[in-house]
């Protein structure tokens, strides 16, 4: 028998507070988990619908709204049920590995391919000539492929190790979903050699990530600070502002969760952390790809006048 199979369900501690606070969340969650399926679903539409929009940039932007549509419903339905319903809320030992392996492997897909789009807004303004040879379809197909295989075979034997654990001193998580750093504490095995390899793992990934976008933003800074015109310096730069934006969220988001506060004050920040990853970032991206980006602005309005005309013919 497996060391995780006396455990046949866990209990989701969620958020502490009375009802009608808790009803206030539920609102306010729904709405930005509405928001965020929207707005991510019309960047997916536009960038496969508009010929304007056929390049790897766009193309890597699409991928990235289908991660963040696939994170924020890994875990926000799940928490707005337990909103809803009061006492604690439970959750099956399967459907909770699910859960985490698939939240795992998502955020690491997203990094990589993060990294990824760095390197092409690289090739794109350090290197223009040689642009489409470099970011052909062939290669970003390639590209792709590689982040989503990585992200998630990368995450088969981290969330393996944790749920050999012997989970007796508890089955009460306390957190709105299966949160590793969570279940780690309920094992009554030595967890600080596990602690230590998934801490190297994930410095590794995102670190790994983080250095080829400071590499890559680097040099893109120095080449448009060569550029001898002004308006020239504005378009090179609007061209990487989306990205560098979502970046700075999207990194300082993980990065945060490496921050490690009182014990007294553990479980709340990591609620917020993890808050900011599956919730307020896929609410963001949308607004960060369309506000500050011209042509996907006219092709969302193109589409918008499309629609109208086939709503009164």
């Amino acid at each position: 028998m497996d060391n995780h199979s006396s455990v046949t369900e866990f209990f989701l501690l969620g958020f502490p507070g009375s009802q009608e606070l808790h009803y206030i969340l539920f609102t306010t969650f729904f709405v930005l988990y509405s928001v965020s399926l929207l707005g991510n679903t019309t960047i997916i539409m536009i960038v496969c619908a508009d010929k304007r929009l056929r390049s790897p940039m766009y193309f890597f932007l699409g991928h990235l709204s289908i991660l963040e549509i696939l994170l924020t419903t890994i875990i926000v339905p799940v928490m707005l049920w337990g909103l809803l319903i009061p006492g604690m809320q439970t959750i099956p030992s399967n459907g909770c590995i699910a859960q985490l392996f698939l939240y795992l492997s998502l955020g690491t897909t997203e990094l990589v391919l993060l990294g990824a789009m760095a390197v092409d807004r690289y090739v794109a303004v350090c290197n223009p000539l040689r642009y489409s040879t470099i970011m052909s379809s062939h290669t970003c197909i390639w590209v792709v492929a590689v982040a989503w295989v990585f992200g998630f075979l990368s995450e088969i034997w981290p969330v393996y190790a944790t749920f050999q654990s012997t989970f007796c001193k508890s089955n009460l998580i306390d957190h709105f979903y299966c949160d590793r750093g969570q279940l780690l504490k309920l094992s009554c095995d030595d967890p600080h050699f596990i602690h230590i390899i998934l801490f190297v793992r994930a410095v590794f990934i995102i670190v790994g990530s983080l250095i080829t976008t400071i590499v890559s933003y680097t040099y893109i800074i120095s080449t448009i600070l060569k550029i001898p015109s002004g308006s020239g310096r504005r378009k090179a730069f609007s061209t990487c502002a989306s990205h560098f934006t979502f970046v700075v969220i999207g990194y300082g988001s993980c990065l945060f969760l490496f921050v490690k506060p009182k014990q007294t004050q553990a479980a709340e920040y990591n609620r917020i952390a993890s808050l900011m990853v599956s919730v307020v970032t896929p609410f963001l991206n949308p607004f960060i790809f369309t506000l500050r980006n011209d042509k996907v602005k006219e092709a969302l309005r193109d589409g918008v006048k499309r629609c109208c005309q086939l709503l009164h013919d």
